[in-house]
């Protein structure tokens, strides 16, 4: 298998710099150093990629909206051609309830072919990936045409908008491909479902708690409203499907009422986090929640429901990529040449990809690790994947910027 209209001694030139021992040790580096968000501080973090990419010929630039959140963005090139933006994030999730964890949660463990640690799969494992891959590329002494541009962000884990957003509306880093690195298991997603929170708020009336006949009980409404949602709304999301993706969903994440111990709950709310697939839109989730929600309590006087989208998260509707452009095409024969899996597929989680892809930017997500594992105690990635993405990387980067 050849790389389409790329010499092969250029190929070999570009993969005899990429060493399992780099990628694993620079991913063990990032992994070991906490970078959870909040508070978000990725100073650190954000030197090490600076300083290797600056070793490998890159000019650095450190965009902070805080202080303690700078984004790394370093830039090779700058014949005329396409710009090629990858793209992936330093900050974790917090590491949840230590004692479920059977490795120190920021040690870099390696053990039995897998890196453990919070973010070695979500996603410093891609980081590593694309660093050692731009790397790779800078070093060669291929020719290339155009720009590559690495950008490490600061806050994909609580939205992106000092991070990938602020990037993204930059006049002066306008890609004509964006990668973005997250658990894919090296697989290609050519787009992301969508989402929106809906907060539904049930009000009722207060009393003394000796005498809840005087009140209205909105947490024992509220119960009403939520079983009605598992029994009507949620086998109906299960049903939509969509070939690369998970079904439509709905989780019930947060949940409040209640004024006191002796008192009649006048109020409860509950978060509802809804995922979207193509086809459907947030406006017409919250209406659905709404409906049944309504029926519910129609029966019980006293009681009234609210539902709104969350102000937090108002919604977008799910991204999917053309399958015939050329970044996807592009990662198609990657993955052949590599002897991956080459079929396309979806992401059902949100990714940074949302603020370049609705921009016009074609998008593709890419990169080691099981998303499933992702946010999870013991979190892992393969060293295997961690090669194969560096490697693939390096390829695409090849593919788009290489002269002809």
């Amino acid at each position: 298998m050849r790389i389409p209209s790329i010499h092969q001694t250029l190929v070999e030139q570009v993969l005899a710099l990429i060493r399992l021992e780099d990628v694993l040790a620079l991913a063990q580096h990032l992994v070991r150093i906490p970078t959870v968000n909040p508070p978000g501080d990725v100073r650190e973090a954000a030197t090490v990629c600076a300083d290797f990419l600056r070793a490998a010929g890159f000019t650095i630039e450190l965009d902070a909206a805080e202080p303690t959140k700078p984004n790394v963005i370093a830039r090779y090139g700058s014949e005329p051609g396409p710009l090629f933006l990858w793209n992936s994030h330093l900050d974790v999730v917090p590491v949840g309830e230590e004692s479920a964890w059977t490795v120190p949660p920021f040690g870099g463990v390696v053990r039995d072919g897998k890196l453990y640690g919070r973010g070695s799969c979500d996603v410093k494992g891609g980081v590593a990936a694309q660093l050692v891959a731009a790397a790779a590329l800078a070093r060669s002494g291929v020719p290339l045409q155009g720009t590559l541009v690495v950008t490490e962000v600061a806050d994909e884990e609580v939205g992106g908008l000092f991070g990938a957003k602020r990037i993204a509306e930059r006049t002066d880093l306008r890609p004509n491909a964006v990668l973005v690195a997250e658990p894919t298991n090296n697989r290609i997603c050519i787009g992301e479902r969508g989402g929106v929170g809906i907060r539904v708020t049930v009000y009722g009336r207060t009393a003394h708690g000796a005498l809840p006949w005087e009140g209205v009980n909105a947490i024992e409404g509220m119960a009403q409203v939520i079983s009605a949602l598992r029994e009507e709304l949620w086998p109906r999301l299960a049903a939509r499907r969509h070939p690369y993706f998970a079904p439509a969903s709905a989780t019930i994440s947060l949940i409040e009422g209640g004024v006191k111990t002796n008192v009649v709950p006048d109020r409860c709310s509950i978060y509802i986090d809804r995922r979207l697939i193509p086809g459907e839109n947030p406006n017409t989730a919250v209406d659905e929640v709404r409906e049944v929600a309504e029926r519910a309590i129609q029966t019980v006087p006293g009681l009234r429901v609210s539902v709104e989208p969350a102000a937090e998260w108002p919604g977008r509707p799910a991204i999917l990529q053309p399958e015939d452009t050329p970044l996807v095409r592009t990662m198609v024969a990657v993955n052949d040449y590599l002897g991956l899996d080459s079929s396309l597929t979806g992401f059902s989680m949100g990714t940074d990809g949302r603020f370049f892809a609705t921009r016009g930017y074609p998008t593709v997500i890419y990169g080691p690790g099981d998303p499933t594992v992702a946010h999870q105690p013991d979190e892992w990635v393969s060293v295997d994947e961690l090669l194969q993405c560096a490697r693939a990387y390096a390829l695409a980067g090849l593919v788009v910027l290489g002269q002809r």
